[in-house]
């Protein structure tokens, strides 16, 4: 089926097989290796890719149901504007480690901060509920989140 959508702004048209999940397009055929392959169920956040602005498990989510959509991964939110800002509040705060979770975790963030979703601590962990961080402990994360909510 061919299927028509954006990705980071950019045209993108392609014949997919109707079961492909968007994590592997965007690995394997686009080249845009920052969504992570981790739990496969919806669980880890890393694969986390926005749909319309929308966070989203890209692991199963299925390709062709973005027909028409635009889709930000991570490459595309780091040429925004601001996205300097989500950067240097993440390092500043040692929001991150080993990385392989911070793509998705950035993504989910900045769409957050986007609707205005965040306001106190316990909010922020229930928003962030979806991205798993094995090395950081969440406490500069939530710093982090803490500080560009207050921005």
């Amino acid at each position: 089926m061919e299927v028509a959508f954006s990705v980071n702004g950019r045209a993108v048209v392609r014949d997919l097989p109707p079961q492909e999940l968007l994590l592997d397009l965007l690995r394997d055929s686009l080249g845009l290796t920052g969504a992570k392959r981790s739990c496969d169920v919806q669980v880890c956040g890393a694969c986390t890719v926005l749909v319309d602005g929308l966070p989203v498990s890209s692991c199963c989510y299925l390709a062709a149901d973005t027909a028409g959509k635009e889709v930000t991964t991570i490459e595309g939110l780091a040429e925004r504007p601001g996205f300097e800002r989500l950067e240097e509040v993440f390092t500043r705060h040692a929001a991150l480690q080993c990385g392989f979770c911070t793509p998705g975790m950035l993504l989910t963030v900045s769409a957050l901060l986007e609707q205005g979703d965040l306001g106190d601590e316990e909010q922020i962990k229930h928003e962030l509920a979806g991205n798993l961080c094995r090395c950081t402990g969440y406490r500069g994360i939530l710093e982090a989140v803490a500080e560009l909510a207050a921005a």
